[in-house]
């Protein structure tokens, strides 16, 4: 958006501009757009947690929410701020009941954007995995603060321009884990090696070969009771 040469608006838009410290990425949607409903064009999209004591992240966004607001007042709503003004930051502890409890002692906002942000990590090289980067894992962003009047609502927005991974973290809501963490342990495990053989956790072969036990799994299943057949599923 230009500023026209006006030394105020120029400085109001750099400050819309935050880098973020370290939060936790949340209802992630950065590499794939998510579906919007009425037709709606979808977004990449991430809701980004912000620990409160990051009180230098938490002046920045709020001083990005001011420029932003102040911009549409010249440019948007006719000289005046809306009461309220909407935006985009919001209390974790007032909604953990409802988002989960990660999003206490933090506050979190929703990025958006039609276009894809470019995701690296801490050398600034492109990640391609999609499995790095997930709800949950640490996480900087880069975003933008911007004034809006659609439809009768007004208030600040947040655009989403880039992400760049911290650190992993605990996997949250429907975030999928990596195989190589899922399998990593084979302390007790037996593979198959050959006939009548098995590799076990350490690697070394064994003779797997036994008499047949005296119950057999139809024994052990006729011992659980399952519940009244008539309810059991189809």
């Amino acid at each position: 958006m230009a500023a026209n040469n006006n030394p105020q608006k120029t400085a109001l838009y750099q400050a819309c501009k935050v880098i973020t410290g370290k939060g936790v990425l949340s209802y992630a949607y950065i590499w794939e757009p998510r579906p919007e409903e009425d037709g709606k064009e979808p977004k990449y999209s991430t809701s980004f947690l912000i620990p409160k004591s990051d009180v230098k992240t938490l002046q920045k966004i709020k001083d990005a929410i001011n420029a932003a607001a102040q911009l549409g007042q010249m440019d948007k709503w006719g000289g005046k701020l809306p009461n309220p003004l909407k935006h985009p930051l919001r209390d974790g502890d007032a909604e953990a009941d409802e988002k989960g409890e990660e999003y206490r002692g933090h506050y979190f906002l929703n990025a958006s954007s039609a276009r894809k942000p470019r995701i690296v990590d801490l050398q600034i090289q492109d990640i391609l995995d999609r499995d790095e980067v997930y709800s949950g894992c640490e996480a900087r962003l880069s975003l933008n603060f911007f004034p809006y009047s659609s439809n009768g609502n007004k208030g600040v927005g947040c655009g989403l321009n880039h992400v760049q991974k911290v650190a992993d973290g605990e996997p949250l809501g429907g975030a999928r884990s990596k195989a190589e963490d899922d399998f990593s342990d084979m302390d007790d495990l037996d593979l198959p090696f050959g006939d009548g053989e098995v590799v076990n956790g350490a690697g070394s072969v064994q003779n797997n070969t036994a008499p047949a036990a005296k119950n057999s799994g139809d024994d052990i299943l006729n011992s659980i009771n399952f519940g009244d057949e008539k309810n059991a599923a189809a």
